[in-house]
């Protein structure tokens, strides 16, 4: 069996870096949702053989990357995708507003669940469409449930027309369970509220818990819905630009593509596609070591967290390789916090309040990188709060 070496350090600093060049030499960025992980060798060989061809003309779309896609649900969801749903995309979020200007209307609200992924912050406003937050609420033991009251009382609402869901949650690393997404389903179809699921992180999901890919749910469900897919988090391939929208539903896949077609968004890439199709129909071995090692990581932070730095709190998480630290107890506002973090402790990581409400006192942290260098970055946090 062919086994990759997630504890293998890269220097990434000086290669155009989002992640490392952001911040100075000297701080662990733990921040965006990238990892530190090298590729699986059999895409980079693939990308390697195409580049030595020399010749990087327009591509012919030929139906290998929408089965990639469909491939993938098959084998690792049970969902029997066909080939005619898939459309290609420039990533996921270029998808969501492909949808918002399909699906809705300038002036509509849009609802999503609050802390939520900070690009939904922006892109629902920058196209004119209203935010209504459905704020998750906290339990006792840290982790979150879906407040179906208010999410029912928010779809109700006139203006109403889309339901923007992140399954897997992202910033609380939750995995919505079939109970709880087939009433989201239901309370969207008895509103007539369509619905855009943003599935990115649907491969990062750790054990007593499993992903359900929306359209999955019901023949009613599929009709209502565009899932949204990359393997971008898994395989660490987000710098190719390149995702996929699946679109059971031939009017709604028609109405999706025009917008997509208006602002000529459907020419594909010579390396965007081919790393997908290598990902999906290669690398099954890669993905399943991926969580078996984040799980390590995972109970590693949540170990050292509980007995070196009590102060925080690790949410639990059931998904994503995104931490949601609570760092109520050390009391600092949100711009405190984060600068304690950076200029203290010289770790980088997302500060709580760019997710919206509820995400006040925490801190999302990214642990898709080589043990060592979580080991590192928390004792750097650990001196850095035991000093206060």
């Amino acid at each position: 069996m062919v086994k990759h070496n997630f504890d293998e350090l890269v220097n990434r600093k000086g290669t155009e870096c989002k992640k490392w060049d952001t911040y100075a030499d000297d701080v662990i960025p733990m921040w965006i949702a990238d990892t530190d992980f090298k590729c699986p060798q059999p895409v980079i060989d693939a990308l390697v053989k195409r580049a030595e061809h020399g010749v990087y003309g327009y591509p012919v779309n030929c139906k290998k990357f929408e089965q990639s896609i469909a491939n993938w649900q098959k084998k690792r969801f049970g969902w029997d995708v066909d080939i005619d749903w898939v459309e290609y995309t420039p990533a996921v979020i270029p998808a969501v507003v492909y949808a918002m200007r399909a699906f809705t209307n300038p002036g509509d609200n849009i609802v999503i669940q609050m802390p939520a992924y900070h690009p939904f912050h922006d892109i629902i406003p920058n196209n004119g469409r209203h935010i209504l937050g459905n704020n998750l609420v906290l339990q006792e033991d840290g982790s979150y449930a879906v407040d179906f009251e208010n999410l029912e009382e928010l779809l109700s609402k006139k203006r109403t027309t889309m339901f923007l869901l992140c399954s897997p949650h992202n910033p609380v690393g939750k995995c919505f369970t079939r109970e709880e997404l087939t009433r989201m389903s239901e309370l969207c179809l008895k509103h007539n509220v369509f619905v855009v699921s943003d599935e990115i992180h649907s491969d990062i999901v750790y054990k007593g818990n499993k992903h359900i890919p929306f359209g999955s749910l019901s023949q009613e469900a599929a009709d209502n819905c565009v899932v949204c897919v990359n393997p971008s988090k898994t395989f660490n391939i987000a710098g190719v630009r390149t995702g996929a929208a699946i679109i059971p539903n031939r009017h709604n896949h028609d109405l999706f593509y025009a917008p997509l077609e208006d602002n000529k968004a459907y020419g594909r890439t010579v390396f965007g596609t081919l790393p997908i199709e290598v990902c999906y129909n290669e690398c099954d071995y890669y993905a399943d070591q991926l969580v078996e090692y984040l799980e390590g990581n995972l109970a590693y932070l949540s170990n050292f967290v509980a007995t070196k730095i009590p102060k925080l709190k690790v949410t639990p998480t059931q998904a994503t390789y995104l931490i949601w630290l609570n760092c109520k107890e050390m009391n600092m506002a949100p711009k405190e916090l984060s600068a304690f973090f950076l200029n203290e402790a010289r770790v980088a990581m997302n500060e709580g309040s760019t997710f919206g409400p509820g995400g006040t006192g925490y801190m999302r942290m990214n642990i898709a990188c080589p043990r060592s260098q979580l080991v590192a970055a928390l004792e750097r946090m650990e001196a850095a709060i035991n000093k206060l």
